[in-house]
């Protein structure tokens, strides 16, 4: 249902059940998926994929081009997965020719004042709280949370289930299931409360934090914490993702915390 006060170009692909309120401006290229709910003073501009049952609230701007002074007028595009809320002020902006597409995942929730900038990936079950801004090509896996007024700079990688703490300066990649803070960003602890909620038992919870003791809380550099690792553990899925993320750690990873 489209509001009369909104401009909404005819060439937009809506989707059924879509409830536009006043004061709306969707572009040509635009597609949004059913059952989702557009707040007033929305802009949507081309290239955006909005997925189905998503919430965008008043004064998001969605798919602007990119703040990046190499943009040529390439085409791209912001994809928003399904179910995912986007409040007031957000703006998520169009991806440059490096990798065609912005993308927020499926169940995130981007709280008011967001900034994403171009070629930035947000996975599924994100939370970015109020304020948060992303540099270019920013990477955030599965299930983590960045805390309110966090900067994180460009090319950043955050692994998932990681914990950030709200007012950080993110300059180095954060590894998966830890908690990060202080200046400059360290290492704190495992995020064992949400990885308890999210289905992870204690000898999982216990595994995980044995190893980041070998990475962070001992004398070894991170190559030697790595080879300790591989020969006193056994084989696991979040082992494997832990020493993964490491390897490829191209900024590097942030540092533990020392007295």
């Amino acid at each position: 249902m489209s509001n009369k006060l909104s401009d909404i170009s005819g060439k937009a692909n809506i989707g059924k059940g879509v409830k536009i309120e006043s004061f709306v401006t969707i572009s040509d290229d635009v597609e949004i998926g059913d059952n989702c709910w557009i707040g007033p003073n929305v802009n949507i501009m081309d290239g955006a994929r909005i997925g189905k049952n998503c919430k965008i609230f008043p004064g998001a701007v969605i798919s602007a081009i990119p703040q990046d002074l190499k943009f040529s007028g390439e085409k791209s595009i912001v994809k928003i997965g399904d179910n995912t809320t986007i409040r007031e002020f957000v703006t998520i902006n169009r991806a440059t020719k490096f990798s065609e597409i912005t993308s927020v995942g499926e169940n995130c929730l981007v709280m008011a004042y967001v900034h994403i900038a171009h070629d930035c990936h947000i996975a599924n079950n994100v939370i970015l709280v109020n304020s948060v801004q992303l540099g270019g090509h920013v990477e955030i896996a599965e299930h983590a949370i960045v805390g309110g007024i966090s900067a994180v700079h460009q090319f950043v990688k955050i692994g998932s289930f990681a914990m950030i703490s709200g007012g950080s300066l993110v300059r180095k990649d954060v590894p998966p299931y830890i908690k990060v803070a202080k200046e400059p960003l360290s290492f704190i602890g495992i995020n064992s409360i949400g990885l308890s909620r999210k289905g992870f038992n204690e000898e999982k919870i216990l595994e995980i934090q044995n190893v980041y003791r070998n990475i962070f809380q001992s004398n070894l550099n991170y190559t030697q914490a790595i080879n300790k690792i591989k020969n006193d553990f056994s084989n696991s899925k979040e082992i494997e993702n832990i020493i993964k993320f490491i390897n490829e750690s191209e900024r590097g990873i942030i540092k533990g915390f020392k007295q």
